[in-house]
């Protein structure tokens, strides 16, 4: 795993630190009204997942309404990582995301480089798939990743989707 990636899930960790005790599946839209930024869900074109902004001092995440309830969590954390990583650049500027580094559609996410997304990646990811939450659920031996079974039970408690608990497993730390 990388620095920023590292990072990140330490930026993540805090988060959930000050918003106290969470079991799976985490509260994010409630550790997100709890820091002041307004959730807004919309339909947009099946492409868009989110965005994020702060105009006139107002913090907003926006979701599709037509993405699945899971790709909405993941959405919502990602977009909460770069209000938490990356506030300079959303400041009264809308940051529209196309789906993320694992999952996106577009040439610069398929090559992994953006660093603002592996950022807003590894923060969704830890946030909703803590460490501390996770251990005991996958215990201490290997994990097998073509456990499709398995691995559907784990990311149900989660309420996250397969390849999101595939992208955290492979940054198991």
């Amino acid at each position: 795993m990388s620095i920023i990636q590292d990072n990140a899930r330490e930026l993540a960790r805090d988060v959930l630190a000050k918003y106290g005790t969470v079991n799976a599946p985490v509260p994010v839209e409630k550790i997100i009204k709890r820091l002041d930024i307004r959730i807004q869900f919309s339909p947009l074109d099946q492409e868009l997942s989110g965005m994020a902004l702060v105009k006139d001092g107002v913090a907003v995440i926006g979701i599709n309404a037509l993405h699945h309830p899971n790709r909405q969590r993941f959405t919502m954390a990602h977009e909460l990582g770069h209000h938490t990583m990356h506030r300079t650049h959303i400041e009264n500027a809308v940051h529209v995301d196309k789906g993320f580094a694992i999952l996106r559609r577009d040439t610069l996410a398929a090559q992994g480089t953006d660093k603002m997304e592996i950022e807003a990646n590894a923060f969704a990811s830890e946030l909703l798939i803590p460490r501390d939450l996770l251990e005991p659920v996958i215990g201490t031996g290997d994990i097998d990743l073509d456990d499709v079974d398995r691995l559907q039970s784990i990311a149900k408690k989660f309420k996250v989707s397969l390849s999101a608990l595939q992208y955290r497993l492979l940054a198991f730390t």
